[in-house]
Formats: C-alpha cells, structure tokens, sequence
C-alpha cells in the first residue's frame, strides 16, 4: 500500500517535472541545469566548510568528548592473571 502512494507521489512529480521542462528550449534546460549544479554545490561547499569550521568550537569539542575506559576493580583474593587458573581444576 506504502509502495503504490510512492509510485504514485513519483509519478505525479515526473509528469509535472516533465510538463514544466517539456515548454522550455533546450539552451534553457542546459542553463536550468547549470545554474541548479552551481546552487547544489555552493551549498554541498558551505556545508562543508562550514562543519570542519564547528569542529574547532567549544560546541564541536563537547560533542566529541572522549572519555577513557576505566580499570576494572578485582576482587582482594582474585588474581589479574587469568593464564594461571587455565591448568588448576576443582573436581568437588
């Protein structure tokens, strides 16, 4: 049901797409589409930029905090050392 008003929102938007460009010469459609790819990437550009120039800021710094992982506390009795227990066995 979801994937027929999908095709169907696609549909309606080519075909209106399609009308609208269809009245335009074909020097306009290369100058729509110029001027489209220049307004995409100045704002891909800013965005960018824009994102590297945040990561410098206090805001940046506090969404990137690290913190360490912190030592495991053993019990007083057990040993750090796991390769030990490997050949003693407790057979009660």
């Amino acid at each position: 049901m979801i994937k027929k008003k999908l095709t169907a929102v696609r549909d309606w938007f080519e075909d209106g797409l399609r009308s609208l460009l269809g009245q335009i010469t074909p020097d306009g459609r290369i100058i729509a589409i110029l001027i489209m790819l220049f307004v995409f990437g100045a704002g891909s550009i800013y965005m960018t930029v824009s994102s590297i120039y945040n990561m410098g800021k206090k805001n940046g710094q506090q969404q990137m905090e690290i913190e360490h992982i912190k030592r495991l506390e053993l019990e007083p009795g057990q040993k750090a050392d796991s390769i030990n227990h490997k050949n003693k066995f407790n057979y009660e």
